[in-house]
C-alpha cells in the first residue's frame, strides 16, 4: 500500500466534510448563498484533498489554496458576512485550509520549485 505524502490532505478533506454540515450545525440552512457557499466549496475542497492523497500533485495544493482564500472572501462577496456563524465558519475554515495548502507547498521538497531557484543572500 502506498505511503500518504502529506498529513494535511485528510485535514483538509475533514474541512470539507466540516463546511458541507455547517449549515446545518450552526443554523444558516435558510441562508440560500451562505448554504450553497459552503456545500460547492465543501465538495469541491473534498475533491481536491482525495486527488492530493491519492495522486499528489502541487496544482492540488494551489488548488485549496485558492478554495481557501475563496473561503475568507466570500462572505462579503457573496453577502452573507452578517450571518455571525456562517462568516465565522467560512473565514475560520479558509485560514486553515490555506495555511495547511502553503505549508505543503513550502515543505515539500518535490513542489519547491515554485519558489525559484535563486538563493537568498
Amino acid at each position: 500500500m502506498k505511503q500518504m505524502k502529506h498529513w494535511q490532505d485528510p485535514v483538509n478533506a475533514l474541512v470539507g466534510v466540516w463546511l458541507i454540515c455547517s449549515p446545518w450545525a450552526l443554523g444558516f440552512q435558510s441562508e440560500t448563498n451562505a448554504l450553497a457557499n459552503a456545500v460547492v466549496v465543501g465538495l469541491l475542497l473534498i475533491a481536491a484533498a482525495l486527488g492530493a492523497i491519492f495522486v499528489p500533485r502541487a496544482w492540488e495544493e494551489w488548488t485549496e489554496g485558492a478554495l481557501g482564500l475563496w473561503l475568507v472572501v466570500s462572505p462579503w462577496a457573496l453577502g452573507f458576512a452578517g450571518l455571525q456563524y456562517a462568516m465565522i465558519s467560512a473565514v475560520a475554515s479558509g485560514v486553515v485550509v490555506m495555511v495547511l495548502a502553503l505549508w505543503v507547498l513550502v515543505t515539500d521538497k518535490d513542489y519547491a520549485g515554485w519558489l525559484g531557484d535563486t538563493p537568498v543572500h
